[in-house]
């Protein structure tokens, strides 16, 4: 497996980027000096890439990417209301989103590690204790074989990609305890689960480690099964997800070559570095022609 790099926690949204996207309006500016400024809005897991990508892409064109994580529902709803070029999600379309005629383009590949405290002995869970566990069947670790602790669930608010694909994949139907503790970003619910004994949640498997973190947080096997980047590849894995970019129509000018640019051989180890598959790593072990751009679809 390749070391992921290590991200800071996103606690908080930068309102220096919430204003600058508020300030772009109808999304693509040109500048007197004839270059141009588009704005991503959207996951916060695809943040890392979107962020680095832009910075990346400024220096070497001298168009500026405006990028903000305000959600993966936030950032389409913005696409289709024509206030953000591009939105960046963790999730594929709702029926009624995908009834906007967008178009996606797959970026990269993900898994959604489940996480524990440190002190949590718990080694492994299987998709169904899992569902049990989120939808508050099962209440305490020691059912689990682990101490004589109340579970703690922490969950994701309904604009996160990461809850709708952890809904999709996991609870297949069940509903979610409404006892657990909802927040709006990946890094809360890592800082939360690394501070609480009991704690519980699902982040990106890119996210589990972190410079700027004072504790750290384990992770559980799910059905035996490690969650790295080589099981998501393979597709042993069973909790991975495809991370997207949303257009409305195909892509054109700035926003055309700002997703090439994502796409290209100068951002896949950056990719990598940040703990998500490349489109083009390891297409041997998949069915799926991924680095094409497609209408979007249904929500998985």
């Amino acid at each position: 497996m390749r070391t992921p790099r290590r991200h800071r926690l996103l606690a908080l949204i930068p309102l220096v980027l919430v204003l600058a996207l508020a300030g772009c309006g109808s999304g693509t500016k040109s500048t007197s000096s004839g270059k141009t400024t588009i704005t991503v809005a959207g996951s916060t897991t695809v943040l890392p890439i979107a962020e680095i990508a832009a910075e990346k892409f400024e220096a070497k064109t001298g168009n500026q990417v405006l990028v903000s994580g305000l959600g993966s529902s936030a950032g389409i709803e913005a696409v289709i209301s024509g206030t953000a070029d591009i939105a960046s999600s963790s999730r594929d379309l709702t029926k009624e989103e995908a009834s906007h005629e967008l178009v996606s383009t797959v970026i990269a590949h993900d898994g959604i590690a489940i996480i524990v405290n440190d002190s949590n002995p718990v080694k492994n869970v299987t998709l169904d204790q899992l569902r049990d566990i989120y939808a508050g069947k099962i209440k305490n670790w020691k059912e689990l074989g682990g101490p004589d602790l109340a579970i703690q669930l922490v969950n994701r608010d309904e604009a996160s990609g990461t809850r709708e694909a952890f809904r999709s994949i996991v609870m297949r139907g069940a509903e979610f305890d409404r006892s657990a503790a909802v927040l709006p970003g990946t890094g809360q619910v890592r800082d939360v689960v690394s501070r609480s004994a009991g704690a519980i949640g699902y982040i990106s498997i890119g996210f589990v480690k972190s410079d700027y973190a004072t504790t750290t947080v384990k992770t559980l096997t799910v059905n035996g099964v490690n969650a790295t980047e080589d099981n998501v590849s393979n597709g042993k894995y069973p909790i991975s997800r495809d991370l997207y970019f949303f257009t409305n129509g195909d892509p054109q000018g700035v926003s055309f070559q700002y997703i090439k640019f994502v796409l290209s051989d100068e951002m896949t180890k950056t990719i990598e570095e940040a703990g998500y598959i490349p489109v083009n790593w390891d297409q041997s072990a998949r069915s799926d022609d991924s680095t094409s751009t497609t209408s979007g679809g249904e929500g998985k």
